[in-house]
């Protein structure tokens, strides 16, 4: 089933409540996905010049060690910052420097997320303790976008869950499922060299965006194009480094609503998720439009 939400603040003065805004959002859609949860946020440009989102289980892994190794090999100063089972590194190499690093020499470290603003975290367990291991009301930034999922034809999982990342701050969550991300994923591989972590049809959508968008399409053009190459029954609320977009199929029979006021823009699989936001009462409320982009920022 899964729910997915996401919150774009367009007023600034709002960033640094971004977290406390948010975390009741994702915590509205736990009966639509109880068993494992993520978000993702963008908090402004890493100072040093890209950072890199990792994941193991043990929290007490070496973290150090990985820094130290890449920095002698890239020969560019890499920091660690670890947040429970999670850690980001941060270096003034840029991302993909450091994302076909990990690829090559570490691929039993998950990469969550990497770019020069995203973020990404989750965890199996209930949404509101997913949060709270990752301090998230304290986050401030410009947008989150989550999810919660209900695994019903698959294992519960940390990597299984969304968002997914593939390309510089790009993100995706998804509620439906995808019929051709097998085939897709296999052309990805060979033609693109593509490396996906997981078996999950949101990873495959992502990578199909990252892809369009380093061949030079905008994310309306990414979004046009995969309402032809995408065959399946889907929402996706899509993250990118200034803003966010939302997508659902041509038929739309997974629900969605949107709500937007001069402060910000919001969506989730259902209202009661929106409710709580400051000045909702005066919001614009609205389904999306099957087959219809909606983007807001410079997304």
């Amino acid at each position: 089933m899964c729910g997915i939400v996401g919150l774009f603040l367009k007023n600034p003065d709002l960033r640094p409540r971004l977290g406390t805004l948010f975390g009741p959002m994702l915590t509205e859609m736990t009966d639509r996905g109880p068993d494992s949860a993520g978000f993702a946020v963008y908090r402004g440009e890493d100072a040093t010049g890209a950072k890199v989102t990792l994941y193991d289980p043990d929290e007490a892994f070496d973290w150090s060690e990985i820094a130290t190794t890449m920095q002698a090999d890239i020969d560019a100063v890499v920091s660690v910052e670890r947040i429970s089972t999670h850690a980001i590194l941060h270096s003034a190499a840029d991302q993909k420097t450091m994302r076909d690093w990990l690829q090559r020499n570490r691929p039993e470290v998950t990469i969550m997320s990497s770019g020069s603003s995203l973020e990404i975290y989750k965890e199996i367990g209930l949404p509101a303790d997913v949060l709270a291991r990752f301090d998230a009301p304290q986050m401030t930034g410009s947008h989150m976008i989550g999810h919660t999922r209900m695994a019903t034809e698959s294992a519960v999982t940390t990597q299984g869950a969304h968002p997914f990342n593939t390309g510089e701050d790009l993100c995706l969550v998804h509620n439906g499922s995808l019929s051709n991300h097998h085939a897709l994923k296999r052309k990805l591989t060979r033609d693109h060299g593509l490396v996906f972590q997981t078996e999950n049809d949101s990873e495959v959508a992502a990578g199909y965006l990252a892809w369009r968008l380093s061949e030079g399409a905008s994310l309306q053009e990414a979004l046009d194009a995969a309402l032809k190459d995408l065959d399946g029954f889907y929402t996706f609320t899509i993250g990118t480094k200034n803003g966010f977009a939302v997508l659902r199929d041509p038929i739309a029979c997974k629900p969605a609503v949107m709500a937007e006021t001069d402060e910000w823009v919001a969506m989730s699989s259902e209202f009661r998720a929106l409710a709580r936001l400051p000045g909702v009462e005066k919001a614009t409320v609205w389904e999306p439009a099957p087959a219809t982009v909606y983007a807001w920022g410079n997304a």
